[in-house]
C-alpha cells in the first residue's frame, strides 16, 4: 500500500485527489530459470519487502490505477492482469512502518492525516514474460527484484498472504486463463509448462502423466529444434497454438492434473 506511484508531496495533499481509504497491491508473476517468481520492492525504512502498490484517483477506474501502478513498476502496458481479491483485515495497517515512509520521505503528517488512516486494499494479479521487464523501484524502496515465491524474504504487512491468495486464484483460474502462454517465452520445453502447473497447485506432478494429458488438448506445437539449457539430452521445445489453445481456454482445460 506505501510503495506508491507518486511523488512524496502528494502524501501531504493526497486527500484532495486520491480515493479514501483504497489501495492497489499488484502481485507481478514472472517465470525464470524454472521457476515461478514475484516481483517485490525493499522498503528503506526496515529492509524488508513488499508488493508494488499505489493509490486510486479520485476520477480514476480501479483498472487503470492498476495498469499505471504497474507500468510504473514493470515499463510495461499491455499484460495480462486480473482482480483477485480484496483485502479488508482491521490489524493490516502498521502505522510504526508508515511513520518510517514518512520519516525516510523527509515529510511531516498528523496521526490524523489520510495517510495513516486504516485502508482496505484491492488485490490483482499480474502474468508477465519475465525477460520483457525493466523493475523500478521508488521513493520509498532500496530495490525492486524478482523473488522465488516459494522462497519469499521476509514481508511487510500481510503482503505474504496476498501472495498466497493470488496463488489460490491461479489454481481455480488454472484451466480457463492463459497462465502458460504469458508466463513462458515463445518456445519453451515441456518441463518449464509442468514447473509452472506444479508450483501452482502446491505439488509434484508424473512427468509422463503430465505430456499425455497437456498433449492430448492439441493446443501445443512440437517444433524441430532443442532445448539448449538441458544439462542431459535436449528436449523437444514446443510453442502454443494460439488460436486453437484460446478457443479450449474458453471451455476450460477438463482434465485434472
Amino acid at each position: 500500500m506505501t510503495n506508491h506511484s507518486l511523488p512524496s508531496n502528494d502524501l501531504q495533499d493526497g486527500s484532495v485527489h486520491l480515493l479514501p481509504a483504497v489501495s492497489i497491491d499488484n502481485v507481478i508473476f514472472g517465470f525464470h530459470q524454472n521457476a515461478l517468481t514475484v516481483l517485490l520492492l525493499q522498503a528503506k525504512s526496515n529492509q524488508k519487502w513488499m508488493l508494488p502498490g499505489g493509490f486510486v484517483g479520485k476520477e480514476e477506474d480501479l483498472d487503470t490505477a492498476a495498469i499505471r501502478i504497474l507500468n510504473a513498476r514493470t515499463g510495461l502496458t499491455d499484460v495480462f492482469l486480473q482482480q483477485f481479491h480484496v483485502f479488508g483485515s482491521a490489524k493490516r495497517n502498521r502505522k510504526e512502518h508508515l511513520r518510517g515512509v514518512l520519516q525516510t520521505l523527509g515529510i511531516e503528517l498528523t496521526p490524523e492525516s489520510w495517510f495513516m488512516q486504516r485502508f482496505i486494499t484491492i488485490g490483482y494479479y499480474a502474468l508477465v514474460n519475465y525477460e520483457q521487464v525493466i523493475p523500478q523501484a521508488d521513493v520509498t524502496s532500496l530495490t525492486c527484484a524478482w523473488q522465488d515465491v516459494s522462497q519469499l524474504p521476509p514481508m511487510l504487512f500481510d503482503h505474504e498472504a496476498i501472495i498466497d491468495k493470488a496463488l489460490q486464484a491461479l489454481r481455480l483460474q488454472l484451466n480457463y486463463q492463459p497462465i502458460g502462454y504469458t508466463l513462458l517465452p515463445k518456445e519453451f520445453p515441456l518441463k518449464s509448462l509442468q514447473t509452472i502447473y506444479e508450483t501452482i497447485l502446491g505439488r509434484k506432478l508424473d512427468r509422463s502423466n503430465f505430456s499425455r494429458k497437456i498433449l492430448s488438448y492439441g493446443i501445443l506445437e512440437k517444433k524441430e529444434k532443442h532445448y539448449s539449457g538441458a544439462a542431459h539430452k535436449a528436449p523437444f521445445l514446443y510453442s502454443f497454438k494460439e488460436e486453437t489453445y484460446f478457443k479450449a481456454l474458453q471451455n476450460g482445460l477438463k482434465k485434472e492434473f
